[in-house]
């Protein structure tokens, strides 16, 4: 199996850093090496399904997904034959595709038109492989196929194990939903989860989510709130207070953050603290989603 790894530690910050609660964090940052956070439990059960197959696989990504890089890792792990689909020019560069590169990925290039039909269309990826069949698996945009939830559920279990109870409240960065919907699958309706969309106008997500929940066979359970006005700007927009509280943050609690998704959530949260959002009884916990390779995006500001 290309992917295995000890359950990530549920460290604590004390009630200073969070002006007076204390907040559990699930480090799945450090889940593995490489294949870091969500995007390592959002691949663990698809790639299951292939092992003895030699397919190759094919996603799409922009040039500092971290979903590209957990694939290219994964896939060279396990010995696949790897294409990522990159929303760009021809000329872009960053250091996630020449990482990817090195892998053994093969990078192709699409216009942003193009993205958007391989979002809206689940065989558009076709148009952009020669002779695709059944030698090729297509795993969609940030892993977020409806197998991937049984391995984000399987973070709930651990947090259980690890703490001898379920936190009253989980909050998570959220993208595209596959890792809420996969917590809420993991809770079967105990608690609640608080995502932290990161980007704009993410209402339909709530869609998406029930939509997983359901094609993986899941209650469509409505135990969350999607928070749709803490994106900073949208992805990959990361004006200077965020930024700036990203590393005060980081050197503050020694809890490494960077200012697309768990930046975003960490800055959230205590928001929500100051508000007094939560009741003096609830027990809250934050997934630490991991994808800190995307951080080498920022040194001035995010490129995109």
């Amino acid at each position: 199996m290309p992917l295995s790894a000890s359950p990530s530690p549920c460290q604590l910050i004390d009630s200073t850093a969070f002006l007076g609660r204390d907040i559990w964090v699930k480090r799945d940052d450090l889940l593995h090496a490489e294949v870091s956070g969500n995007k390592f439990r959002k691949l663990k059960y698809p790639l299951l399904a292939l092992q003895g197959r030699h397919p190759t696989l094919v996603t799409m990504g922009g040039p500092w997904s971290n979903h590209l890089h957990a694939l290219a890792h994964a896939a060279a792990l396990g010995g696949w034959p790897s294409i990522g689909l990159v929303r760009g020019a021809a000329e872009m560069s960053s250091a996630t595709l020449d990482d990817c590169r090195r892998l053994g990925m093969q990078i192709r290039f699409v216009s942003r038109m193009d993205y958007r039909q391989l979002r809206e269309d689940g065989q558009a990826w076709r148009r952009h492989v020669a002779a695709a069949d059944d030698s090729h698996v297509w795993l969609p945009e940030g892993g977020s196929a409806p197998a991937a939830l049984r391995g984000v559920a399987e973070l709930v279990d651990e947090i259980e194990q690890q703490l001898q109870f379920i936190p009253e409240v989980i909050m998570v960065a959220c993208g595209t939903g596959a890792t809420l919907a996969g917590i809420l699958a993991g809770l079967h309706g105990r608690g609640r989860v608080i995502g932290v969309a990161v980007l704009k106008d993410a209402a339909y997500l709530r869609q998406e989510i029930k939509r997983l929940l359901q094609q993986a066979g899941y209650p469509d359970y409505q135990n969350y709130q999607l928070l749709t006005d803490a994106h900073h700007g949208g992805y990959g927009k990361a004006p200077s207070e965020l930024r700036q509280f990203c590393r005060d943050f980081s050197q503050e609690l020694g809890l490494p953050v960077e200012p697309v998704y768990t930046g975003k959530l960490f800055h959230a949260l205590r928001q929500l603290q100051q508000a007094h959002a939560f009741r003096e009884d609830e027990r809250v916990l934050a997934v630490h989603t991991g994808g800190m390779q995307g951080a080498r995006g920022f040194i001035d500001q995010r490129q995109d």
